[in-house]
């Protein structure tokens, strides 16, 4: 018998969703045990996000500073699994806190230690840097990352950010005015994501995880589009200076990080709306010439790899 653990962090609870369908094709086999850990924080991220409480948890978030979690159920911690899927969300370009806080504990060190992971994201589109982030984390826990599956909005990235806005605001994941599409990962991605169990389950049975992720890439587990990896690169930097700035204005309600959190606010629609398709010119302009090391890095980013 096989023993694999799903452990995940979900407010929505799409992200489980996605989870389940993955590991369909595992649970309904006689050969495979299937365990649930979901990542619970002491003091919970309530979703829909009121606004102040989603840009407080901002330089927490891009920082990588670890929260409280509830300790894990005992079965979690006395069984030894023979396959760790981890299934996070991205904020503010980085492993959500509650994923990153769950990486950096002690108990995540006991788990998946000697243990092949593969990394399932939903998020809005971008997820490059943070995942370069959670390769490290594991690297650090002397796990092995065998497989990656990214499933992301497909809207392009201005209505993709109305329409999640929307989303993490009201907690309706519904047509925004009834005229824009929904948000997040789509229905058939979703329902589809089924797919993915086979070549999981056949590594998992044979114990060979060599092949897996090429098997994932042929089932479009994951996309990479290099305009976006671009301003994944320049938002980190960005967002670094931001985050470190704010963090060093106090607390959680410190009038003084308020006030910061609202020039940040004020600066990322600033980015979104005006800084991004310049982002997005300049990529156009620096193309050809930049072409072959667009294509290693695009290779690059779809494998399991650690620089």
């Amino acid at each position: 018998m096989k023993n694999v653990l799903v452990v995940y962090y979900t407010q929505s609870g799409q992200l489980l969703e996605i989870a389940q369908n993955v590991v369909n094709q595992l649970d309904v086999s006689d050969k495979v045990s299937i365990t649930y850990h979901q990542i619970k924080p002491v003091e919970s991220y309530n979703f829909p996000w009121k606004k102040d409480n989603f840009f407080d948890a901002f330089p927490e978030s891009f920082l990588q500073i670890p929260c409280e979690l509830e300790k894990p159920e005992d079965e979690v911690l006395n069984k030894k699994f023979d396959l760790v899927i981890l299934a996070y969300q991205v904020w503010y370009l980085s492993p959500s806190i509650p994923i990153n806080s769950f990486l950096k504990s002690e108990i995540a060190k006991k788990i998946l230690k000697d243990t092949p992971v593969i990394t399932l994201i939903a998020c809005r589109n971008m997820w490059i840097k943070a995942q370069e982030k959670v390769k490290i984390l594991l690297q650090e826990n002397e796990a092995k990352l065998v497989g990656n599956i990214a499933l992301v909005d497909r809207n392009i990235n201005h209505i993709s950010v109305i329409t999640i806005t929307n989303w993490m605001f009201s907690g309706k994941k519904e047509r925004y005015l009834g005229i824009f599409p929904k948000p997040g990962v789509s229905e058939k991605d979703i329902n589809e994501s089924i797919k993915f169990g086979t070549p999981i389950l056949n590594s998992l049975l044979k114990n060979d995880y060599d092949n897996l992720q090429n098997n994932l890439l042929k089932l479009d587990a994951v996309r990479v589009k290099p305009l976006l990896v671009s301003m994944d690169e320049r938002g980190n930097v960005i967002f670094g200076k931001w985050a470190n700035f704010i963090i060093k204005k106090g607390k959680a309600g410190d009038p003084r990080r308020k006030k910061s959190l609202k020039a940040f606010n004020y600066y990322l629609l600033f980015a979104i709306w005006l800084i991004a398709p310049i982002v997005f010119i300049v990529f156009l302009l620096t193309y050809f010439p930049l072409i072959g090391k667009i294509k290693r890095e695009k290779e690059y980013y779809m494998s399991v790899k650690l620089r």
